[in-house]
């Protein structure tokens, strides 16, 4: 058997991009004379998509989440997230291990729901970009995680064969359950849920692990 399609979540997993997600966040809502959010408050709003961001910023600055500021904080948010990158970095030993998983001939493709453009501009920031395959943003497909569709149609692009998915939250939890995929769950992103209670295939802490870890699997 050939080896493994490995696909990864972006935020919370190959980098930590809540700094720079802060930052466009507090400079987009004090450009309409709201009050900054914490840290902890914004990186509990990552990882379902853009959209859902908006919504939870509304919320906490005490906005209607569907009203007339939605579209306006979207498009703002969108336009700065593909230039004020600064901010987003990988975690330590991440391209160690995709230089690694590269080099046992596995694919390698992003899956996020971070729209298409912000995220190629955050893994170039980053120096990763030119280790992927392939790359899918929130904003690719029809639909987003945790439904499956983004992680079938990368396998289906990468030629098929084993996949495994790697990801730190409860929605990449739920998106391998969807995708019947084998699931290496990254414990030091942004989840809420205590490890124990994710469905998970395998768990870990550090990315030097990643590459034993995928050699695991029958392949």
């Amino acid at each position: 058997m050939s080896a493994p399609v490995v696909v990864f979540d972006l935020d919370g997993t190959l980098i930590d991009s809540a700094p720079a997600i802060h930052a466009v966040s507090n400079a987009v809502l004090a450009d309409l004379g709201f009050a900054p959010l914490s840290l902890p408050q914004v990186r509990s709003f990552v990882g379902k998509g853009v959209p859902n961001l908006v919504r939870q910023l509304l919320v906490a600055s005490g906005e209607d989440p569907v009203g007339p500021l939605f579209q306006r904080i979207e498009t703002a948010l969108v336009a700065r997230y593909e230039t004020d990158v600064e901010g987003n970095t990988p975690y330590p030993g991440v391209p160690e291990a995709l230089a690694a998983l590269a080099g046992f001939g596995c694919r390698l493709a992003v899956c996020t729901n971070k729209p298409y453009r912000p995220a190629e501009a955050a893994l170039r920031h980053v120096g990763l970009r030119e280790r992927f395959k392939l790359v899918i943003g929130g904003d690719s497909l029809p639909t987003r995680k945790p439904d499956p569709a983004m992680l079938h149609h990368t396998h289906e692009k990468l030629g098929g064969g084993l996949m495994i998915y790697v990801g730190d939250s409860e929605v990449d939890a739920e998106t391998a359950v969807n995708a019947a995929a084998p699931f290496a769950l990254f414990t030091e992103g942004y989840r809420k849920t205590p490890v124990a209670e994710l469905p998970h295939s395998v768990a870990f802490s550090d990315f030097a692990m990643l590459p034993g870890i995928v050699r695991h699997f029958e392949w």
